[in-house]
């Protein structure tokens, strides 16, 4: 009944791992795994593919014994959390400050439709086939490729669309605008 209600602060409290280890170890493993999702295709065409889950589950498994051992204390998941936030952060800031190394990380959108035509080669490279093109464009509104001016996959997966009616549109808007808009 004792063992009920004993709490071992140390072990909760008391990292059990150098600090500094802990910190190499959370900045090697987040670089890591940053350089290695930098270099995939940015495939995710709005949604979560099984072997995209499975690739992060296996990736967080594999982080995790590589970041600390063992590790027990709260302080330890509070330093390895802190450790990743830090990059994540600098990444981003150094992005933001530095347009060169925004490129890095995130790379520029990728022309995957021109007039109408699908570029091959790009979509080969981004893991898309034809059909998955087809449904995003249908998803949009757009039913046949032939109205489609440009189409880009951007740096988080998405694609975004230009159809050739998308200028037209807009001028006529603008124009709008400008004769409702009152004269002084």
């Amino acid at each position: 009944m004792d063992k009920l209600f004993q709490i071992n602060w140390q072990e909760i409290f008391v990292p059990s791992i150098s600090i500094a280890e802990l910190i190499i170890r959370g900045t090697l493993v987040y670089l890591a795994l940053f350089s290695v999702l930098r270099i995939m295709p940015s495939r995710q065409l709005g949604t979560l593919g099984i072997a995209d889950l499975l690739v992060v589950v296996l990736f967080a498994e594999a982080a995790q014994n590589a970041m600390a051992t063992h590790y027990t204390s709260i302080t330890e998941g509070a330093i390895l959390v802190g450790t990743m936030t830090f990059w994540s952060y600098l990444l981003n800031w150094l992005g933001y400050k530095f347009p060169k190394f925004q490129r890095f990380l995130n790379p520029p959108p990728l022309l995957l439709v021109k007039n109408g035509q699908m570029i091959i080669r790009h979509m080969q490279q981004q893991l898309i086939t034809e059909q998955e093109l087809m449904s995003q464009l249908r998803q949009q509104g757009i039913e046949f490729l032939s109205d489609v001016k440009k189409a880009y996959i951007e740096s988080d997966g998405s694609i975004s669309i230009i159809t050739f009616d998308s200028k037209t549109r807009s001028i006529n808007q603008h124009s709008q605008v400008k004769i409702d808009s009152p004269t002084h």
